[in-house]
């Protein structure tokens, strides 16, 4: 069956192992990788204020109140797209997406494009077309950097059996008379969010951004994945290892990725670690790529660093995507 065969995609493993060693021995020996994480100035969290019409997670706005601001929704291309494959998956006709990308050649796209999704002209509010997939937000968390940037974190869930791709939800700023400072789209670190899985939608707001600000946190899309989608291999990750420093603030994570026997050749690995502290609440995400071609039944190791942005990290969750 389909979604038994995709239930292998992305594995979603807490670790086994968690270690506690000297920052000194972890440092020493560490392969300097980019992060997405700014350290913190404080452990602060940020509470989440009542503001608009809300559901029972405070910040959380319900998906009939207006947008801030009309939000152009966009899509990337991906490999083995075509333009009456996108125009299914976000339920639009072949002639209207192609008026919303002149530029674009319908037999001529490259995988990286950005497509402009038209909009239903009839809605003022400037939501995207496509009715979102009903997903679980969990929590929502927000912390300031030592710049006065800001990283949230809406952790959410799947709790069906299908697959749900591009994932978003609008994050919005405001001050205490809720006039918005600063709205952004929060994405997910992988395109898919397995079933009865939970991964963070994350979102940066660049630094100038005001301690006493309140959240607003609104559904934008989600989307079910066609049956046979061949563009996700089943890939698996075995071998996890959390080795958390001495201050708990940080971890070196490792392990590696499977690729089932009698599939296509990986050319694209993304391992997403996402780091919860004894409450349970996110305090860090970040996800490791590689291009590296992963053959069918090989394996691919992987090791990066994983910051926390607020308390010690009690556990790390790893979730994989591998594409042909």
């Amino acid at each position: 069956m389909y979604y038994t065969r995709l239930s292998a995609f992305y594995i979603l493993l807490s670790s086994f192992f968690v270690l506690l060693t000297s920052c000194t021995s972890q440092g020493a020996n560490s392969t300097p990788l980019p992060s997405t994480l700014i350290p913190f100035l404080t452990s602060t969290r940020i509470p989440i204020a009542p503001t608009g019409a809300l559901q029972t997670l405070e910040g959380l706005v319900t998906a009939e109140a207006p947008l801030p601001s009309p939000t152009p929704f966009t899509y990337t291309v991906q490999k083995g797209d075509t333009i009456s494959s996108i125009a299914l998956k976000f339920g639009v006709s072949m002639d209207d997406l192609q008026a919303a990308n002149p530029e674009i050649s319908p037999n001529a796209m490259s995988v990286g494009q950005v497509l402009n999704i038209p909009s239903n002209p009839e809605n003022s509010s400037g939501e995207p077309t496509p009715t979102p997939v009903p997903f679980t937000i969990q929590q929502i968390e927000c912390y300031p950097t030592a710049d006065k940037g800001m990283w949230c974190f809406v952790l959410v869930h799947n709790d069906f059996s299908d697959f749900m791709e591009n994932v978003s939800a609008q994050v919005t700023l405001v001050d205490a008379n809720n006039a918005m400072i600063a709205t952004q789209t929060a994405w997910l670190p992988l395109n898919i969010l397995p079933p009865n899985t939970s991964l963070p939608l994350t979102v940066f707001f660049s630094p100038g951004i005001r301690s006493d600000v309140k959240l607003q946190v609104q559904v934008l899309t989600a989307i079910r994945l066609l049956p046979e989608d061949e563009r996700y291999l089943p890939a698996t990750i075995n071998n996890t290892l959390v080795q958390v420093n001495a201050d708990g603030h940080s971890a070196r994570v490792s392990g590696n990725v499977l690729l089932a026997e009698n599939e296509r050749t990986a050319s694209q690995v993304w391992v997403s670690g996402t780091a919860y502290d004894e409450a349970g609440r996110v305090v860090g995400v970040r996800r490791w790529e590689s291009s590296a071609d992963l053959t069918a039944g090989g394996s691919l190791p992987f090791e990066f660093m994983l910051s926390s942005l607020a308390g010690k990290i009690a556990r790390v969750e790893f979730a994989v995507e591998a594409r042909p």
